[in-house]
């Protein structure tokens, strides 16, 4: 298989208030699309590494309706990384027009960063490792200090330092949030239980179509819209560059309520693909293929580039499902190697 960049039931989404009061003041919020349907049947479509059968998963979860942004991912290096020990932040978030979105001052010790543009738009230039450490610091209620054991470390993931092999970490018994695997991610963005007469069946698109999406910006309340290369990129206009805010194409959920699973950028998956981690969706540099159920596609943990982001997803209820405690009015609720690709 060629190594290339990684390029109905629709779910009430739901907001969580993570960590307690005593480690931020303004906690990251992440709004999650339930994902049912246990014991689903495989999708047989040949993917183009010649493989089939992905889409089966025996139980309930949540999955991220949105990818990560650039707001979120402020906030969690805002948290953990003023000295950024482990490369969190890539210079290029803020060199590469094309996607550039953070920028960060100040010295090691004391370093502190800033949204560039509209923050809900996607974080790019985030390895594998970038975005389980993200997950590690959900799972770890989103505390302050420095990157190591109960901030980026350990939680979801044990990393403990790593940052150039990423071949051997699996996710923890009991982990809350995660990066979904290949599976969970394939069955979020292209199964509809409501297909075959209700027996269930799988779509081409995550948009809920087996027909290309278009990609007007202009057209981005119709169906079947996404951020996509199609004789011409989608350029919003408004945002700079050629990322789209998430949740913008409003009618091209998939059936589990998420957005932009095929286009603007690409997602990690936690499953190992080959010599690499998985990833999936395409992103606004590629074409339709990329997009499609059959685009499988991985890359090395370590690779950072403009077309590749990341989602998240989680064991936690939905909020009618939970109690959120009121304290004092405040919610407690549950250049390494990096390339410059515009």
């Amino acid at each position: 298989m060629k190594r290339i960049i990684c390029n109905a039931l629709v779910a009430a989404t739901a907001a969580f208030y993570l960590g307690s009061i005593a480690q931020a003041s303004q906690p990251v919020t992440i709004a999650i699309s339930p994902v049912g349907d246990p014991g689903n049947a495989a999708d047989p479509t040949q993917q183009g590494d010649g493989t089939s059968g992905y889409g089966i998963v025996g139980y309930t979860f949540n999955i991220g309706t949105y990818d990560v942004t650039l707001t979120q991912y402020t906030a969690f290096l805002n948290a953990v990384a003023a000295t950024d020990t482990y490369g969190l932040y890539n210079v290029a978030l803020s060199l590469v027009s094309s996607v550039k979105g953070i920028s960060r001052s100040g010295a090691s010790g004391s370093y502190s960063y800033s949204v560039i543009g509209d923050g809900q738009r996607p974080v790019t230039y985030v390895s594998w490792f970038d975005a389980a450490r993200f997950t590690n610091w959900l799972q770890n209620g989103q505390p302050t200090g420095v990157e190591g054991a109960g901030t980026t470390e350990t939680g979801a993931y044990t990393l403990n330092g790593d940052t150039t092999n990423g071949m051997t970490e699996t996710r923890n018994a009991g982990a809350q949030w995660w990066l979904p695997n290949e599976e969970e991610q394939y069955k979020a963005a292209y199964y509809d239980p409501s297909l075959n007469g209700g027996l269930g069946g799988y779509w081409a698109y995550a948009t809920r179509s087996n027909s290309a999406p278009g990609n007007s910006w202009a057209n981005r309340t119709l169906t079947n819209e996404a951020n996509y290369y199609s004789a011409g990129y989608t350029l919003s206009g408004g945002t700079g560059g050629y990322l789209t805010p998430v949740g913008a194409f409003t009618n091209s959920a998939s059936a589990y309520g998420t957005y932009d699973q095929d286009g603007n950028v690409a997602q990690w998956n936690d499953s190992i693909v080959y010599s690499g981690r998985g990833c999936r969706g395409g992103s606004y540099y590629t074409d339709a293929t990329a997009l499609a159920s059959s685009g499988r596609n991985y890359n090395d943990p370590t690779f950072e580039g403009a077309q590749i982001g990341f989602r998240v997803a989680t064991s936690i209820p939905e909020p009618s499902s939970i109690m959120l405690v009121g304290l004092g009015g405040t919610g407690l609720a549950l250049l390494r190697r990096k390339r410059l690709k515009g």
